[in-house]
C-alpha cells in the first residue's frame, strides 16, 4: 500500500488564535464605529470648519489605519465560528453566513476608502472639494449605518439560526443573537449608536468559542 494511502495520523486543528481574533476584531470594529461617528457629523455643519478641525481628522486617521486588521482577525472569526459548528453545518445558512460576512468585509473596506477620501480633502476651502466633503460625509454615513448594519443582521441572524439548529448555542445567546439581528435591521436608522450591537455581539460569541475550545484541548484524549 502506497503512502498517500496511510491515514493521517491527527487531524488539523483551529488554532486558539483564532477564537482570540474575533474578540480583536470585535474590539476594532467597536473602535471604528465609535471613532467615525464621533468624527463626523450626522448633520450638515459648516464644512470648512470641519476640515479646519485637527482633532476630527485625527480620529478618522485612526480609525483608517484600524479598519485593515479590523478586516483580518474578522476572517479569523468567521473561520473560527465555522469551525466551532462542525462539519454538520446546514448548507443554506451556512452559505448565507458565509456570503454575508464576505460582503461586509466588502462593504467595510468602501467605507475605509471614503474615509480616505473626507482625509484628503483636509486643507481645501473650494466650493467644489467642499461639495464633495459633503458628498463624502453622506456616503460614509450611509455605509456605515445602513449598508453595513443591514448585511451584519443577515450575519447574525444565519449564524444564530444555524447554531440554534445544531445546538451549540445556549439559549441565552440565540435570543441575543436574534434581538441584535432585529436592532441592525430596524433601529439602527434611528440612532447611528445601535451600530455597536454588532461587535457586542462577536464579542460574546467570540468568548464562547474560545471557552469551548480551551475547555476541549485540556480534555485527555
Amino acid at each position: 500500500m502506497g503512502a498517500t494511502d496511510e491515514p493521517p495520523g491527527r487531524s488539523l486543528r483551529t488554532p486558539r488564535a483564532a477564537g482570540a481574533a474575533g474578540i480583536l476584531s470585535a474590539l476594532l470594529l467597536g473602535t471604528v464605529v465609535v471613532l467615525v461617528h464621533s468624527a463626523i457629523p450626522e448633520h450638515p455643519i459648516d464644512a470648512g470648519a470641519w476640515l479646519a478641525d485637527g482633532s476630527s481628522r485625527g480620529s478618522l486617521n485612526v480609525a483608517l489605519q484600524l479598519v485593515p486588521f479590523a478586516g483580518i482577525f474578522f476572517l479569523w472569526f468567521m473561520g473560527a465560528v465555522r469551525d466551532y459548528v462542525g462539519p454538520a453545518e446546514d448548507t443554506f445558512f451556512a452559505t448565507l453566513f458565509f456570503g454575508s460576512g464576505v460582503l461586509y468585509l466588502a462593504v467595510i473596506f468602501v467605507l475605509a476608502a471614503a474615509i480616505g477620501g473626507l482625509l484628503a480633502l483636509a486643507g481645501s476651502t473650494s466650493s467644489s472639494q467642499l461639495q464633495m466633503w459633503e458628498y463624502g460625509r453622506h456616503l460614509t454615513l450611509v455605509l456605515l449605518s445602513s449598508y453595513s448594519t443591514r448585511i451584519a443582521a443577515v450575519f447574525v441572524l444565519s449564524a444564530t439560526t444555524l447554531c440554534r439548529q445544531l445546538g451549540v448555542f445556549p439559549r441565552w445567546l440565540v435570543w441575543a443573537g436574534y434581538a441584535v439581528a432585529l436592532v441592525l435591521l430596524f433601529v439602527v436608522s434611528t440612532d447611528a449608536w445601535f451600530a455597536l450591537v454588532f461587535p457586542l455581539w462577536m464579542l460574546a460569541v467570540s468568548v464562547r468559542v474560545l471557552r469551548v475550545a480551551l475547555r476541549s484541548r485540556t480534555r485527555p484524549e
